[in-house]
């Protein structure tokens, strides 16, 4: 904040106690640089300010008008009587307007962040001159970008692409959000309008079935999200330690062959998984033939054992990673912390619970915490295992195994509900952004009170 108040505080003194030529770089950029005969700063500053004026004039001013509306023309049909069909006449295409409008406004942003640089870089030329300093050349400014200055060099064009590829599609998603684009106002046949919060009434309002779908998966994402983290945490710890116990011999043998597993395709193993689990497959055809049961267990159509058998396939396919993890942390524990509690007379579940847990949990805990985001939108388990199913009634257009990024790519790919599925998006960026900064925050604290 104080940093802010300078920055406008130089703004403004700038102008009133600058001379003439930094006062008139306010109006034309570049100006401060070209009449002090930095030429390529001039010219560079001065060219922007006229392509973005051109572009505002052209296309800029239309595009960000087009956000209010979205479209007005849609598209319709008129008779071609010399062919004797109907031809399609061109309408507004509600998608590109948002997306155009969109850009218009990163745009404008930008040119505002380059035109405060232009000012303050005249007013700094004004100081150096004032001082009976020389202005830096082009050359200088070359080698300030390769040397001092060199992070802004190497971080440019990276900033550029995030900007380009993260944050405005991530733009375009929210504002898709408060709009009604799904299956019956799909562009450029029909417009989509703006509808302000509804979508998030329906979500949230614990009124009509969407809602009632929405916090029912979401508790189960939750249960899923616990269960398929801290399962796997501790029995890969419990594996790792049994591994790693004296009592237990051909070591190298037993970590081999868990490793293996890991290299054998996820997705492989899970329809290999749905295949043998399925009613009518291969473990059930077993079993009803050798008399253990008489019908079918229903693991991937019953919504109870459906849930229970996605969770212990997770722990199946799971269990090596964090055994492979927790291992090397196991082996660099030091083993007189071990031999002074054998000393005190401590149990194994003692050593266990005072010196082996708390410090997996201070090195492991930043896995933890992704690990527990990553299963809340662990898409492959669920739609590789079970498809999200068993299908009922009671939700709208989801199973009962399905996740909130389950439920999403539904929505998308299925029903083309575009809005509604942004909220979900939000939704879910929103519980996994404020897990991830509230528990790191508390974890990262505690370390610094008992570091």
């Amino acid at each position: 904040m104080d940093k802010l108040r300078e920055k406008v505080s130089t703004f403004v003194n700038g102008f009133i106690q600058g001379d003439w030529i930094t006062r008139l770089s306010y109006i034309i950029m570049g100006v401060g640089s070209l009449l002090r005969k930095q030429w390529v700063r001039g010219i560079t500053y001065l060219g922007l300010q006229i392509m973005l004026l051109y572009y505002l004039v052209t296309y800029g001013f239309s595009q960000i008008a087009g956000l209010r509306y979205l479209g007005t023309q849609t598209q319709g049909q008129v008779f071609d009587e010399s062919r004797g069909i109907y031809v399609y006449t061109s309408g507004d295409n509600s998608m590109l307007f948002l997306l155009f409008g969109v850009v218009a406004i990163f745009i404008i942003i930008a040119f505002i962040g380059i035109y405060f640089i232009s000012v303050f870089n005249a007013i700094e030329n004004q100081k150096i001159i004032e001082q009976g300093k020389k202005l830096p050349s082009f050359k200088q400014d070359l080698n300030a970008l390769m040397n001092e200055r060199f992070h802004i060099t190497t971080l440019t064009i990276p900033t550029i692409l995030t900007f380009v590829f993260t944050i405005l599609p991530l733009v375009f998603m929210i504002l898709i959000a408060f709009t009604n684009f799904d299956a019956n106002h799909q562009p450029p046949g029909n417009l989509f309008t703006w509808v302000g919060l509804d979508n998030f009434k329906k979500v949230l309002s614990g009124q009509g079935n969407i809602s009632h779908t929405f916090f029912q998966i979401l508790q189960w994402t939750f249960i899923w999200a616990f269960f398929a983290t801290f399962l796997n945490y501790v029995l890969g710890m419990l594996l790792a330690m049994l591994i790693n116990s004296k009592a237990i011999k051909l070591k190298k043998m037993w970590r081999t062959i868990f490793i293996v597993t890991i290299a054998v395709p996820q997705f492989v193993s899970l329809l290999l998984m749905r295949n043998l689990l399925a009613d009518q497959g291969s473990l059930n055809f077993v079993m009803q033939n050798i008399g253990l049961i008489d019908s079918p267990i229903r693991f991937l159509s019953d919504p109870t054992i459906a849930k229970i058998t996605v969770i212990v396939i997770n722990c199946w396919v799971g269990i090596p990673y964090s055994m492979l993890i927790t291992s090397g942390i196991l082996m660099n524990i030091p083993q007189d912390m071990y031999e002074s509690a054998d000393i005190d007379g401590a149990t194994p579940w003692i050593k266990f619970r005072k010196i082996t847990l708390p410090y997996m949990l201070s090195v492991t805990a930043p896995y933890l915490i992704t690990q527990f985001v990553g299963n809340i939108n662990n898409f492959n388990v669920i739609f590789l295992l079970s498809g999200g199913g068993p299908l009922t009634l009671e939700y709208h257009q989801a199973g009962k195994t399905d996740l909130l990024v389950t439920w999403l790519y539904k929505l998308t790919v299925n029903q083309k509900d575009y809005s509604l599925a942004s909220v979900i998006g939000i939704i879910i960026f929103v519980i996994t952004a404020t897990l991830s900064l509230v528990v790191f925050r508390n974890v990262m604290k505690r370390e610094r009170e008992f570091g």
